[in-house]
């Protein structure tokens, strides 16, 4: 029994050392429910180093980005955890135009929460886009075959991430971000609406001009209450409790109007993008491949820097998909506004190639010379990513 007896307190001690991790896990993840706000400063404050990092020492490029793609992939984490946390919380909000989430985020929740597979494939092209420059820096090291082999590579899984994503929803247009964008927990100790709020205070203001003998502030204006707050809102004497601050009497419609819900506040998920068929469907596609076009047009060309082809090629591709698209039938809101988005993307397309080679840099030369030095040196610690980096630029 005494030979025995070191091998149990031994084994109890593994379990206890494995059983730490989950543990620090579980708290961290509490902490982090707990206090969002907190998490989102934290975060920005260290995505704020990556824009002063570049250029102050040897391998600045690798470090930043380092730090750039760490961040990007714990604030994923937390986003999990976040949405997790709303959807385990009680809270029911009164259907209102104030509490509707964006079409947007009406649209990757639903998908996030009926497909498994959906949030795996968003998940996996998430990651992949964090992390594809600080690869390709890696890559670089060991030659430029290897990196571009990597580049293709990265380019053809998100290709095909996007296609499976195609076919789960569908054929419906992509949409970015794919994933449910972070929303605020709902505050345990205010579990009620305004609206709730209002009423109660309605109800209790009642049971205060009963209970008053001879008093008149209850019935004076807010800001003119002895309770009244810095900016109109009155808080009650009794239960602390405060009232909203009224509209302005000149903005009484767009008050209205914010509480009212349109058709697309109330349109099921699915119907907030429609179905592409035909011409429509030829165009998402070309869209989803035309990276992977551009990525081994690249590759292949043998001046890459001053080669027109390879870029002519891939905007090619984007705007004859942008032709298809115009030629399809009827679209939704959010199916323009993701467009709009695309839209803008192209202009990344002025930084890449032979377009950037023959005229945007020397545009960026002559914007840094009159620059002050602060912006100007920042500027030329770019230059260097937009010049010898493909994704740096990827739309």
């Amino acid at each position: 029994m005494s030979k025995q007896q070191p091998s149990d307190a031994g084994a109890g001690g593994l379990r206890n050392a494995l059983s730490l991790p989950p543990r620090w896990l579980h708290v961290y993840d509490d902490f982090i429910a707990k206090n969002a706000h907190q998490v989102s400063q934290i975060e920005s404050a260290l995505r704020s180093l990556t824009y002063i990092i570049p250029g102050r020492f040897r391998d600045a490029e690798i470090a930043s980005e380092s730090i750039h793609s760490g961040v990007q992939l714990l604030s994923l984490y937390h986003d999990t955890l976040l949405r997790r946390a709303a959807l385990l919380s009680s809270k029911l909000p009164v259907l209102s135009a104030a509490t509707i989430a964006p079409p947007l985020s009406r649209y990757t929740r639903f998908w996030t929460l009926k497909s498994a597979l959906y949030r795996r494939v968003a998940y996996v092209l998430q990651i992949v886009s964090y992390v594809e420059l600080l690869c390709e820096m890696t890559a670089k090291r060991r030659g430029e075959r290897t990196r571009w082999r990597l580049v293709i590579l990265l380019e053809a899984i998100k290709a095909m991430c996007r296609l499976l994503l195609l076919r789960i929803t569908k054929s419906r247009p992509l949409v970015t971000p794919m994933l449910p964008e972070r929303e605020p927990i709902p505050d345990e100790t205010s579990q009620d609406t305004e609206e709730a709020e209002l009423l109660r205070a309605a109800l209790q203001g009642e049971e205060e001009e009963d209970d008053a003998v001879g008093g008149t502030s209850d019935r004076l204006p807010p800001s003119q209450q002895q309770g009244a707050g810095p900016h109109g809102e009155w808080t009650m004497p009794r239960t602390g409790m405060s009232l909203p601050t009224l509209p302005a009497p000149g903005d009484l419609s767009g008050y209205l109007l914010s509480r009212v819900l349109t058709a697309d506040d109330i349109k099921p998920a699915t119907k907030l993008l429609n179905q592409l068929q035909g011409s429509a469907h030829v165009a998402e596609v070309l869209h989803i491949l035309a990276p992977v076009v551009y990525a081994v047009a690249m590759a292949r060309s043998k001046n890459r820097r001053k080669a027109w082809s390879p870029w002519l090629l891939g905007v090619g591709v984007e705007l004859a998909a942008r032709q298809l698209r115009d030629r399809g039938l009827r679209t939704t809101p959010l199916e323009r506004d993701e467009w709009a988005k695309r839209g803008w993307a192209m202009s990344w397309w002025a930084m890449r190639g032979a377009f950037y080679e023959n005229i945007t840099k020397g545009v960026v030369a002559g914007v840094r010379q009159r620059m002050p030095s602060l912006i100007g040196g920042i500027l030329e610690d770019y230059e260097y990513l937009w010049e010898n980096y493909y994704f740096s630029t990827s739309p």
